[in-house]
């Protein structure tokens, strides 16, 4: 560990060591560890982990950091998303509180309901035929209607932030959209569609070299190669569908779903991840308890992205939580 990190480990964990003292009225008798995503105190009945910044990912590190050290209840303590993980945190047996960190003060967060399921405008629906005329797949997360190859997004209907017009842009991204208009903003769009179409497909195709084109969104195609091949999973049929949070950037790896139906016919709500992600059961509970939590919960991961600390997370969650091996070809 750096020297910077080393002072940053100590001074969050006398953070936390302060808020919790003031929070019970007396010093907490445990001992500090580091925690990647802050600082964690263990004590003879209970652990707590404070998440800096960030904490929209942290419940299922922190829960399976406190698994590991302890069968003691968690808290976990942050200034940010702590309605969102007060509401996960109701998915899992082990005992979790989650605590909103109000300047050194300790206050129960509140339950952050579901938002409301958005419906796109009629007018962007209107470009759901270009799109697919295309060759571009369909997607609509969050009331955003757009079009993807083998899981990369490369249009999307937008309103002109002036005229308020409805339009497709093409490209990955706003800032390329905007790239993309101005050195191609002739091309008839289903052209330009097309064009990057195939340009973007060599790249995302099974045994492409290495290319940026297939680096991002890499959970969103293995996805895609489901939806094309469900029986490669051990399913009949997959669909995309939304996931319980809006993505915000695509060159983040977020998590992605879709609702599948199993061999024997059971109704399923998958998620997709790529590389180990502690945070992907979690998320994997929200998108089934939002979506249709009368189905079964499932994880498609990468053979290598399986282990044991993931496994431990889904044998704790309030109901089975299948893990789906994915094997490319």
């Amino acid at each position: 560990m750096s020297d910077e990190l080393e002072r940053r480990s100590r001074l969050l964990g006398i953070k936390l060591r302060a808020l919790v003292r003031d929070h019970i009225g007396s010093d907490p008798d445990g001992e500090i560890f580091p925690f990647g995503l802050g600082a964690a105190l263990v004590t003879s009945d209970a652990t707590f982990v404070l998440v800096e910044g960030d904490a929209s990912k942290a419940l299922g590190p922190s829960l399976s950091w406190a698994l590991q050290h302890s069968d003691a209840p968690l808290h976990v303590l942050a200034d940010r998303d702590t309605g969102v993980l007060a509401r996960r945190a109701e998915n899992f047996h082990h005992p979790i509180s989650i605590w909103h960190i109000a300047d050194r003060v300790l206050l129960p967060a509140v339950v952050e309901p579901f938002t409301v399921q958005v419906e796109p405008l009629s007018s962007h629906l209107a470009f759901i035929g270009l799109i697919a005329q295309a060759g571009a797949d369909v997607v609509i997360e969050h009331g955003v209607v757009t079009g993807e190859v083998q899981g990369l997004e490369i249009c999307r209907v937008v309103d002109d932030a002036y005229t308020g017009e409805s339009r497709l842009e093409v490209g990955m991204g706003a800032h390329d959209r905007e790239a993309f208009a101005m050195i191609h903003g002739s091309l008839p769009t289903e052209k330009a569609l097309r064009n990057v179409i195939d340009a973007v497909s060599v790249h995302r195709s099974v045994g492409a070299d290495p290319h940026p084109l297939n680096t991002f969104g890499a959970e969103r195609l293995m996805r895609a190669r489901v939806i094309a091949n469900p029986q490669s999973v051990g399913f009949v049929h997959a669909e995309a569908a939304e996931p319980p949070v809006q993505r915000m950037n695509l060159k983040d790896a977020v998590p992605c779903v879709a609702l599948a139906v199993g061999a024997q016919g059971q109704r399923l709500v998958v998620t997709f991840a790529h590389g180990i992600d502690l945070d992907v059961v979690p998320f994997a509970l929200d998108a089934w308890q939002r979506l249709e939590p009368t189905a079964l919960p499932a994880v498609v991961l990468r053979d290598q992205d399986v282990v044991k600390s993931i496994e431990r997370l889904a044998h704790n969650a309030i109901t089975s939580v299948q893990i789906i091996a994915f094997r490319a070809g």
